[in-house]
């Protein structure tokens, strides 16, 4: 389980081109070091993925892509929108759906009101800032439809280690992530018809592939991240990514990342909900810190 670089991406559902807070960052942490990067738009941003991927794979270097967003959902939606279990069928169903333009304006609304009709009541997904109505999507939180609940089981093993995320099926608001979700996934299963045989996606597939996707969440550092911002510029975002990245880096190095990796939860779980790579391993992940990894790169 070793990586010769690690790529993390924190995703954006902001409405136009965005830098700084709240917009897409990435690192890339390898035995040089680690450059991060504000990048404006979801399109750029794939862009720059390919070329990522493309590089490692004409070189014969193996990459880890860690993105910040829910790679499946709770148990019980695939199979309904879908007809199968299965996460990566829920990839392939928004992939035909979701639709962005190189302005960063998505259709995901359109499309999450598209999915509420297959269940029943008003949700499961909800919230709306815009100016004006979307049919078929509440603006305010709605009883979860039968069967349905809020956060995957990885989500709940994460937040015993103080972490907080927040439930896919919110779409705007305070912390909300499930814009981000919809947006993010469309992107990712692109890259997986582009570099077939040499792109895995963790925890659905074996992770033997030059290039490895896994979801992430930087808030497993929220310790570290608020020492460096003491005496960093830069903004959360972006110490996130940097740090993530090195620690992960490291344990890539060391050849302990699949402890990382090592979920105790059944098949059938996993491979509809997916898994956050660290969870419940906080400890592990950040280990012993060097105090000068805290520090924002000269």
């Amino acid at each position: 389980m070793r990586f010769d670089r690690v790529a993390i991406l924190d995703w954006s559902a902001a409405k136009g081109p965005k830098r700084g807070k709240d917009s897409i960052w990435l690192a890339v942490a390898d035995s040089a070091g680690v450059v991060t990067e504000n990048i404006p738009t979801r399109l750029f941003a794939e862009r720059r993925l390919t070329d990522l991927i493309a590089q490692s794979v004409s070189h014969g270097k193996r990459l880890l892509i860690g993105a910040d967003f829910a790679f499946g959902f709770p148990m019980g939606f695939a199979a309904r929108l879908t007809g199968q279990a299965s996460a990566l069928s829920v990839w392939d169903w928004l992939s035909a759906r979701i639709t962005d333009t190189a302005q960063n304006t998505s259709n995901y609304r359109d499309v999450a009101a598209l999915m509420n009709a297959r269940f029943d009541g008003s949700g499961p997904f909800w919230g709306n800032t815009a100016r004006l109505d979307v049919p078929g999507l509440p603006r305010l939180k709605p009883p979860l439809p039968p069967g349905l609940v809020p956060h995957r089981t990885c989500d709940m093993v994460a937040r015993e280690s103080g972490a907080h995320p927040k439930t896919v099926w919110q779409l705007a608001g305070a912390g909300a992530v499930g814009a981000q979700v919809l947006t993010g996934l469309p992107v990712l299963n692109r890259l997986r018809q582009q570099f077939p045989g040499h792109l895995s996606v963790w925890p659905f597939e074996a992770p033997q592939s030059l290039v490895v996707l896994a979801e992430v969440y930087p808030s497993l550092l929220h310790a570290q991240v608020r020492h460096a911002l003491l005496s960093s510029p830069e903004v959360a975002d972006q110490v996130q990514v940097r740090l993530l990245s090195q620690a992960l880096f490291r344990h890539a190095s060391q050849g302990s990342l699949h402890r990382m990796m090592s979920a105790d939860v059944d098949a059938a779980t996993s491979s509809e909900e997916g898994w956050l790579l660290a969870a419940g391993r906080s400890a592990d992940l950040a280990g012993p810190w060097p105090e000068q990894a805290m520090a924002a790169p000269a």
